[in-house]
């Protein structure tokens, strides 16, 4: 997809409210992907150097960090502005939201390794999701939940630190 059909699917995530700070961050995001697909060095240069003047002050006024290096899947949703922090390592799937308070990042800084979270993934708010680990699809991460494990699919992570529990199966 190009720069302005993503921002066009981005703004549908958003219901169409251009005025969601998140939806800002995205389409900051998202040109920032795009430059890269500039092939000539000289030219991407302006486009990049705009990008970081632009990134910084979008960090200013929302409050999120969210570096254009992080692969982001489909309906990718910044739920609520403010101290959000993602590590240009981490990755994510498809249909993810992540809220207010949250940090996904490294564990150690000689570690340059950050976590990979699945598809269907809600992350509640101020929760830390750190180190060189994988959440898996359809999982919930509790709000204030430290999560410094691999998550299996189809789970629920609570606590200080996270305790892993099984979603219960809705057929039975």
């Amino acid at each position: 997809m190009n720069l302005f059909g993503n921002i066009r699917a981005d703004l549908a995530t958003y219901d169409g409210r251009w005025s969601c700070q998140g939806f800002w961050v995205m389409m900051v995001y998202r040109f920032g992907r795009w430059r890269y697909t500039i092939r000539n060095g000289l030219i991407r240069k302006p486009f990049s150097m705009l990008y970081k003047f632009m990134e910084k002050i979008v960090e200013v006024l929302t409050g999120i960090e969210l570096p254009c290096e992080v692969p982001v899947g489909a309906n990718f949703r910044i739920d609520h502005f403010g101290d959000i922090i993602i590590s240009g390592y981490a990755r994510f799937g498809d249909n993810c939201i992540v809220r207010n308070g949250v940090t996904v990042g490294l564990k150690n800084i000689e570690e340059k390794a950050a976590p990979s979270i699945g598809s269907n993934v809600s992350i509640g708010a101020g929760a830390k999701i750190l180190g060189n680990i994988t959440i898996g699809n359809n999982v919930d991460i509790g709000a204030n939940a430290v999560v410094l494990v691999s998550v299996p699919d189809n789970s629920i992570a609570v606590g200080i630190p996270a305790r892993i529990i099984p979603k219960k199966n809705s057929q039975s």
